[in-house]
């Protein structure tokens, strides 16, 4: 090709993409897509229900549609990982819950509980015993602690301001009649500012330890920030009344992070953290500290001490004491795992933790409760003397065990109660029903000897949600309930510990989640939420199954848009997100359900069935490998095959041509979308959200990746789209939000691949939304992208001649010349 001919290619390709020159960018005004989308987004969230402890009333969560842009852009500081509101002492992000409602369960009536105007609701908890509600309030930039009683379904103000809602401000005393509350401290001074000329460099050193860190966002840059996040961090503990809102301040002032009453209230376990604080990990590895205070604010003991943690392996856990926690089932002990392995998986060892307890006044020395073959992850206790499930992970086979284990008498053998493949979800058997236990602590329920489960109930024809009860003494299981018919309804939780009633989330192809009560023979609808896109209703929905070359079996969920008539041949959008797996019996069983509702909201895939194309919704694209340190060696060859597969589906199937097809996802589905536009000629172009893209930008490991950039070069070089963007000659739509917080997906990543792209004479668009961040919560950014999105295919994978074909005859005739 002449050098004037492809330099006119270059213009055209980038003029056609960008509207713009070629060597400016601008700033767009934000656009609209179909007025019919635009109603869908602004359409009504149905509330989220909440079930009381006592079992007799649903606390209903009423929600907003998408904030405006202008509350994203409220001034935000972004350290030690957490993204806060100064103005507030708070998180920053818009409000999502703007209303509470009770239902009572014997009446059915619901009942609003009154809330101050253009108020936010969070933090929300339930007392004890269910009869109260305490929650943090936001109006403007002021946080207030209020309580809401059940019964006469009111609220009232308890604290007024100077909540500190950096991290979880509140949480009830087994009293029921006492919170304890996070506040700012009395005369901490003025916010500082950060000098216009620094005191000197910011300086980091390193002294030969091994320190693999993940590429973390909105991390400390300097002792600026320090200041700032010390004087945002620093809480004062408080014991406040539940009836008055009076205040009696407990222990001195900290960087307290958790707070954590005794079940039998006479002690508070405490986390703080301690300075120096670091500028390459997030506030969850700084130094800390674990003690515990009695209530007269006393410091009783130091349970541990923490430097840094910024040496843990990819994988890996600290070394010493972690997870300490309160033992539910006992008025004061601690228990905590301390790691056999120094708290790095690649160390051969047979057991790699055990499992320790405490009882107060913590003088008397630990106990061992067990030691774990593999790695420990927590225990919950349940109502039978000092018993608790205790569970363990092998993240090499990724079996997970959980073993019953006696508290009070280490010596009794602990009993296996499940094993199985954590992927297997045709095996899974579901999670415990909980109670509150004397001390008003969440455990789980044994009645006459029965322990009830309820789960997702996955199986080859989409999930069946079922209710069961499993022995305590043998774990047999007998199935009590099993959702049927073309409607998905999961059980909320029971109202008889019996089994004999509890409440279901009923929903259907056309009707929202709502609440349902079974009681024996009887099934009373709680509550009626409308279809918020009547107009969608005739979308066609099957999911299906099928099989790539190699013998896997994948998956989808097909959408076929409003109108669509037998034999009718549409373009196809495939959205989808890579998974791994051990092995193909996991990697090919089928996750969802044909009979949920199909809510279209936010910048859901589903928006591209009110433009005329059929979906395949989560079409599943496993890389299995028997070896999880090298099941990404044939990522790019399994990605491949997966997406042929998927193609020739919709063409078998008969809604799909094989040509008219576009690829789509977000964050590692962007990547997977970026990589087989660059390694494939399977579709026409691609929507790429939130990815990375050049993956020596993430040298210590990405998703299942554990092995580092220096140990496997290759493997980071070859998976990184961008050192193949030259191969990428489809159209693609790069978006992101140019404050993304999402760790490795830094909206650098979406700027060099769209230059990458560019530089190499490819069709590409870069659209970044101001103050968003990983996943888009803007109105006008939801609907800015779903403009975006429909115009890309409407130019690109609708038209039945594919428009970048006249590009490829124009080169293959000046080549002959």
């Amino acid at each position: 090709m002449h050098a004037r001919n492809r330099f006119a290619r270059v213009l055209a390709a980038i003029g056609l993409a960008m509207g713009l020159t070629a060597t400016a960018a601008a700033q767009e005004a934000y656009r609209l897509p179909p007025q019919e989308v635009v109603d869908i987004v602004d359409a009504p969230l149905p509330p989220f229900p909440s079930l009381s402890p006592n079992r007799d009333v649903v606390l209903l969560m009423h929600r907003e549609a998408l904030p405006p842009v202008s509350e994203l852009a409220r001034p935000m500081e972004r350290l030690a990982g957490l993204r806060l509101d100064a103005a507030t002492n708070g998180r920053h992000g818009p409000r999502s819950v703007v209303g509470l409602s009770v239902i009572d369960l014997d009446t059915q009536e619901e009942r609003p509980i009154a809330l101050p105007a253009d108020s936010g609701v969070s933090n929300t908890v339930w007392s004890p015993d269910g009869t109260g509600i305490a929650f943090v309030l936001t109006r403007g930039d002021a946080l207030s602690l209020w309580v809401a009683d059940i019964e006469t379904a009111t609220a009232r103000e308890l604290v007024a301001s100077g909540i500190n809602a950096v991290f979880s401000p509140i949480s009830w005393m087994p009293d029921g009649e006492h919170l304890l509350v996070h506040l700012t401290p009395d005369g901490r001074g003025p916010l500082p500012e950060r000098p216009r000329v620094p005191v000197g460099p910011v300086t980091q050193e390193a002294s030969g330890v091994e320190a693999q860190v993940r590429t973390y966002q909105d991390l400390l840059t300097g002792p600026a920030d320090a200041e700032l996040f010390a004087w945002l961090a620093t809480s004062q503990l408080a014991l406040v009344d539940a009836g008055t809102g009076d205040a009696e301040m407990i222990g001195e002032p900290g960087f307290i992070y958790a707070s954590d009453p005794s079940p039998n209230g006479e002690y508070i376990l405490v986390g703080e953290m301690e300075r120096p604080f670091s500028y390459d990990v997030p506030w969850s590895s700084f130094p800390d500290r674990t003690y515990v205070l009695d209530m007269d604010g006393e410091e009783v003991s130091t349970i541990a001490r923490q430097p840094v943690a910024d040496y843990v392996p990819i994988g890996g856990v600290i070394r010493g004491r972690r997870s300490i926690s309160w033992q539910a089932s006992h008025p004061a002990r601690l228990t905590w795992a301390e790691a056999l392995d120094g708290g790095d998986p690649r160390v051969e060892a047979a057991q790699r933790d055990s499992v320790w307890a405490q009882t107060a006044p913590f003088t008397a020395e630990p106990v061992e409760i067990l030691r774990t073959e593999d790695r420990y992850y927590g225990t919950q206790f349940t109502e039978v003397g000092q018993t608790g499930f205790a569970t363990e992970y092998d993240r090499d086979t990724r079996v997970i065990r959980r073993w019953l284990v006696d508290f009070a008498d280490p010596s009794v053998a602990p009993r296996l109660a499940e094993e199985r493949n954590i992927q297997d979800s045709y095996a899974d058997p579901g999670s415990p029903v909980t109670a509150r236990n004397a001390f008003g602590r969440s455990v789980v329920a044994v009645t006459d000897g029965y322990i009830y489960m309820t789960g997702d109930g996955a199986t080859p024809e989409g999930n069946r949600p079922f209710l069961s009860r499993v022995s305590f003494d043998s774990f047999e299981t007998e199935e009590i309930w099993r959702n049927s018919g073309e409607t998905l309804e999961s059980v909320i939780g029971l109202i008889e510990m019996d089994g004999s009633a509890f409440l279901t989330s009923w929903e259907d192809p056309v009707t929202p989640p709502n609440v349902r009560l079974h009681r024996g023979s009887d099934v009373i609808q709680l509550t009626d939420f409308e279809n918020p896109h009547p107009q969608l209703n005739d979308i066609r929905r099957e999911l299906i199954t099928f099989e790539r070359e190699d013998g896997v079996m994948l998956s989808s969920t097909v959408y076929l848009p409003v109108g669509y008539q037998d034999g009718d041949r549409v373009p196809v959008v495939v959205w989808a997100y890579p998974l791994e797996y051990n092995d193909a019996a996991t990697a090919g069983q089928v996750r969802g359900s044909p009979y949920e509702f199909s809510r279209i909201a936010g910048t859901s895939p589903r928006f591209f069935l009110t433009q005329g194309y059929a979906l395949m919704e989560d079409a599943t694209m496993p890389i299995v490998g028997s070896d999880p340190q090298t099941v990404n060696d044939s990522f790019i060859d399994q990605l491949v095959m997966s997406a042929e597969a998927i193609v020739d589906e919709s063409v078998r199937r008969g809604f799909g041509d094989g040509e008219r097809v576009a690829v789509a996802g977000h964050s590692y589905g962007a990547f997977m979308t970026a990589n087989l536009l660059a390694h494939s000629d399977i579709f026409r172009a691609g929507i790429a959200r939130s990815g990375a893209y050049n993956r020596t930008l993430t040298p210590f490991g990405f998703q299942a990746e554990r092995r580092t950039y220096w140990e496997a070069p290759e493997v980071y070089y070859n998976l990184s789209p961008f050192m193949h963007a030259d191969q990428i000659n489809e159209p693609l739509l790069l978006i992101h939000g140019e404050m993304d917080n999402n760790s490795g997906t830094f909206p650098l990543q979406s700027e060099r691949m769209f230059a990458a792209v560019k530089g190499n004479a490819g069709t590409v668009r870069l659209v970044m939304l101001p103050y968003e961040s990983h996943g888009y919560r803007g109105r006008e950014s939801v609907l800015h992208t779903l403009a975006e999105s429909f115009d890309w295919l409407d130019r690109y994978v609708r038209p039945e001649e594919d428009p970048m074909a006249s590009d490829d005859a124009e080169e293959a005739s000046d080549g002959a010349q």
